[in-house]
């Protein structure tokens, strides 16, 4: 009897985990997944509004092109939420395979556009990076800029070739004194990034103020 009566409420409970599947549809309460699918588009709709909504710059950051003779000669690249590709394509345009990742697909068309201007190839890959894995390596180079996850390095330096490097550059909370955005978040502390290297060799390092923004600024190598 005991076993009967738990298959029975086992047999109940899946019947009412499908009954509120159906009166989600009906009455339009939303699961829990339809939750979880409306925060990924509600996200994806912000940076498609941001990206629709002002210019982006062309040109490539001045420390990407102040750090080139410490980059790799050439391979595969990853350019972590690259937007609309302005570091992606200068590099290209140097011989590299790149791929851009980013939640935004108005962002990836403005790189894909770009691109073809200027008669070079971007792969673009519509990801949430905050939750998505990443782009299958492994990489010679990744791009990290203006995209703060704290874990993000270490699953990065995970994703580089031995002697693969990791290039960016971050806000930090000095930046507040100018500049409205990146939120408080979103920013590092002062000081606080070559604590986030991990077993990562940090080549070249420095903060201040640059472009008008306050960064903390990067090359770090994975070990061979």
């Amino acid at each position: 009897m005991t076993g009967q009566s738990s298959d029975s409420v086992i047999e109940i409970r899946g019947f009412i985990a499908e009954a509120a599947e159906v009166l989600s549809g009906l009455v339009g309460i939303p699961s829990y997944d339809c939750q979880i699918a409306s925060r990924d588009q509600a996200d994806r709709d912000y940076w498609n509004r941001r990206y629709s909504e002002r210019t982006w710059p062309d040109a490539p950051s001045t420390w990407l092109v102040a750090s080139a003779e410490l980059l790799p000669d050439g391979g595969r690249v990853l350019d972590v939420a690259g937007g609309t590709g302005r570091n992606a394509i200068w590099l290209a345009q140097r011989g590299w395979a790149v791929t851009i990742a980013d939640i935004s697909d108005v962002a990836l068309a403005f790189a894909i556009e770009r691109a073809d201007s200027h008669n070079v190839l971007v792969e673009t890959i519509v990801t949430d990076l905050s939750k998505d894995p990443l782009p299958e390596g492994p990489w010679d180079l990744v791009l990290l800029f203006h995209y703060l996850d704290r874990d993000q390095p270490i699953a990065l330096a995970e994703a580089l070739h031995p002697g693969g490097v990791l290039i960016g550059a971050l806000a930090t909370v000095t930046n507040l004194e100018r500049n409205d955005r990146p939120p408080l978040p979103y920013l590092l502390e002062d000081g606080e990034l070559p604590g986030l290297m991990g077993d990562l060799d940090l080549v070249r390092y420095e903060e201040g103020w640059q472009d008008d923004r306050h960064d903390a600024r990067f090359v770090a190598r994975k070990p061979l």
